[in-house]
């Protein structure tokens, strides 16, 4: 048996209406900028979803209010001498909001629920480190085979593809959240309804309105409630910023989770230190559909990039809450260093849009023939305003754009099953503090992200040979080359890296400002 080297962590609203409890009851009133698809762990892909299950549900591990990687439902965790093996042990005492006790094999359940096929979970690949996981989800393994197992009641095993130096971190993400086995026996897609599902984190569903709320209320049966200070949380879907703003000054939401930027100066003169902004892991694109004419010519795609003027758009549009964007992953992600920039970066924008003239009229675009372009985006008052301004920049250059607006749900559901489109407005943010986390997302396989259908076998062997390198520096150095053909081929076109701004009421405390823009609720409380 492999010696072992112990790595221990230790445990370190609405309306009136809506708010009518008795006047001791804490409750905190959350904006979210989008409404929720599912409530499925295994099948959400978004930020404005995580929010909502990281107060409901708890892994082995989970985020601090610094998106640091602490324990969860494990009390602690050790790595094998090789790094390809994890043994997590259970805390005593842990149950499910309806009684049940927190075992192993949830999470084994867990683990092979989403390789599934059958799940069709669009964001199973992340998981692809655990042994058998791509085999398992494409169909060529059995579920058995995957490599999470009990090893008795309170401890989980889990043995990896390779080491993978971010694992650990990777198990904060929305994918390893347990589900409870005997709801979705019983109640199969309607397990996450108000009333059926079951909950092993800090809340459970009490109420959930489309297009209105999302009420969680305290679990009392969570391994640490007695220091859960809010007792009910309400979520409240607002895309629209200006309103969101107008909510939170009359005091009907303790924080926002944006804001309009070009309502920026005034905000800060009004608001003052209840405007927080600070940087946020992402990037803002358009994702090029380059799987038809005439976006599958490369030229086409690089004069769409080259005739943006990124600096008007971070600075007039988004008020200097957005940094211009010129490589796929933002700066600062680890195990990294500097990204593979456009080669075009510093040109002038004068320069820039003679180039994409010219491109434009090697691809057979000009006068007589412009470039007509439609603008799939999510609707929001900054993604209307960007998109606009975008547009209005690519007319110097002969371009017709068009738009389709939706909201969110819509929006990034018709991406991830396929639908059509020309160019399509996508934001990422990172799930783990690592290159491939970007990178991945344009691999010819993956099917729930790359939505543009890009299909680069250099691009492909590059991250399949990142993916077996154990030396970082080396591993850094393949990951910036296929960063570089992106960048070249610019199939999802860079435009701005995010940062993240709120609206946040001196009544909550303990909030504190992230790159990964988590912020539970457990960790919070709020004075009446």
């Amino acid at each position: 048996m492999s010696s072992w080297i112990k790595r221990t962590a230790l445990a370190a609203v609405a309306t009136a209406a809506l708010m009518g409890a008795a006047s001791a009851e804490v409750v905190y009133n959350r904006a979210n900028s989008g409404e929720p698809e599912t409530l499925d762990t295994h099948k959400t892909s978004t930020v404005q979803e995580f929010h909502i299950l990281q107060d409901m549900l708890e892994g082995l591990v989970a985020y601090d209010m610094k998106a640091k990687a602490t324990p969860g439902q494990a009390e602690k965790w050790e790595i094998s001498d090789d790094g390809k093996t994890y043994r997590f042990t259970l805390r005593n005492g842990l149950k499910w909001s309806n009684g049940d006790p927190v075992t192993a094999e949830d999470f084994v359940y867990s683990y092979r629920r989403i390789m599934d096929p059958a799940t069709g979970a669009k964001y199973a690949n992340i998981l692809y480190p655990i042994k058998n996981a791509e085999k398992i989800n494409k169909g060529q393994a059995k579920l058995e085979e995957l490599g999470v197992k009990a090893v008795d009641p309170k401890t989980v095993e889990i043995t990896l593809e390779q080491p993978t130096p971010y694992f650990i971190e990777l198990l904060t993400h929305q994918t390893s959240l347990p589900v409870h086995k005997g709801s979705v026996e019983k109640f199969g897609k309607d397990f996450v309804k108000p009333g059926n599902m079951v909950t092993n984190g800090a809340y459970k569903l009490a109420e959930f309105v489309p297009n209105s709320h999302i009420k969680l209320v305290k679990n009392e049966n969570y391994r640490d409630a007695k220091n859960v200070q809010i007792e009910t949380v309400n979520y409240f879907p607002t895309s629209d910023f200006a309103a969101m703003v107008r909510r939170y000054e009359a005091g009907e939401l303790d924080t926002t989770d944006d804001v309009p930027a070009d309502q920026m100066k005034s905000l800060k003169e009004r608001f003052k230190d209840q405007v927080q902004v600070g940087p946020w892991s992402g990037t803002w694109y358009f994702i090029v559909n380059s799987s038809k004419a005439p976006f599958n010519d490369v030229r086409v795609r690089q004069a769409l990039s080259m005739a943006m003027d990124r600096e008007f758009v971070a600075d007039q549009i988004w008020g200097q809450t957005m940094l211009p964007g010129y490589s796929f992953m933002p700066p600062g992600v680890g195990n990294y260093g500097e990204p593979a920039y456009m080669d075009y970066k510093d040109a002038s924008p004068i320069d820039r849009e003679e180039k994409a003239k010219k491109l434009l009229q090697e691809a057979g675009f000009g006068p007589g023939k412009p470039l007509k372009v439609e603008v799939r985006y999510n609707t929001t008052d900054n993604n209307r305003n960007t998109v606009i301004a975008i547009a209005d920049q690519w007319k110097q250059i002969g371009i017709e754009t068009s738009f389709i607006n939706t909201d969110g749900k819509t929006h990034f559901a018709h991406l991830r099953d396929g639908g059509d489109f020309d160019v399509a407005r996508y934001g990422w943010i990172a799930d783990v503090n690592d290159p491939s986390n970007f990178l991945f997302l344009l691999k010819s396989d993956n099917k729930g992200f790359n939505s543009g259908k890009y299909n680069n076998p250099e691009f492909d062997k590059l991250l399949d040979q990142a993916a077996s390198e154990m030396d970082l520096k080396k591993r850094a150095d393949i990951m910036r080359k296929a960063e570089a053909i992106l960048m070249r081929d610019m199939p999802w076109i860079p435009i701005m890296y995010y940062g993240k701004s709120h609206l946040i009421s001196p009544k909550i405390k303990g909030f504190e400002h992230n790159t990964r823009g988590i912020y539970p609720t457990r960790l919070l409380s709020k004075v009446q």
